[in-house]
């Protein structure tokens, strides 16, 4: 159900129990003891009841689990075509994952657009700039909740992709610019050929 909720949409009751393949009633017990773990948000629209993560540190965790999970052979994986899919591209709660997230983390640290402080990831100036040719607007991601720039395991490769607000600003700027689509219910993120090709223009990979 977590897995499912790595969309970054919110899904009731009936839907995360469909997800598990479970009955109602388990899915509600489960969900009752994840939200009392700090781990889901719940919100109510009209008559129905919505779950969503709590947040991007949860995401974080769970990403990293399924990387662990994915090492020891326990991953529940659904077979077929989408798996390659999932792997080339996806959403991680809010930002860019699989191989195209870890070309774009790679590439801005190899083009000094990220550099890393100590342990922290910064943007650089030549990186503000970058985003800013891109369209995004770095000023208003400072004053959001959410570091602006921050590693995230890739648990199909075991390599960095980029999170935090920027990342969550990429990957919208990516929708605006029709370079790329999200898939809410599988989580992949399908690149139109002109939009993988700008992306491999501005994001070489190294």
């Amino acid at each position: 159900m977590l897995t499912a909720l790595m969309s970054g949409k919110a899904l009731t009751v009936s839907e995360l129990a469909e997800e598990a393949g479970v009955t109602i009633q388990t899915a509600s017990s489960h969900l009752s003891k994840l939200h009392s773990g700090g781990l889901l948000r719940p919100r109510k629209q009209g008559r129905h009841k919505y779950f969503a993560l709590a947040g991007e540190d949860v995401a974080h965790v769970l990403e990293g689990l399924m990387g662990l999970a994915a090492g020891s052979g326990h991953l529940r994986t659904r077979t077929g075509p989408k798996d390659a899919k999932l792997r080339q591209a996806r959403v991680c709660y809010n930002h860019l994952a699989g191989d195209m997230g870890i070309q774009m983390f790679d590439s801005l640290i190899a083009r000094t657009h990220l550099s890393f402080d100590g342990k922290d990831l910064k943007l650089t100036d030549s990186g503000f700039a970058f985003a800013y040719y891109l369209g995004i607007d770095v000023g208003a991601l400072h004053s959001a909740r959410t570091p602006l720039c921050r590693e995230c395991l890739d648990w199909s490769e075991r390599r960095s992709h980029l999170a935090g607000s920027l990342g969550r600003a990429f990957l919208s700027r990516f929708e605006e610019l029709s370079w790329a689509k999200r898939d809410r219910k599988t989580r992949i993120v399908t690149f139109s050929r002109p939009g993988a090709e700008a992306f491999h223009e501005r994001f070489p990979a190294n």
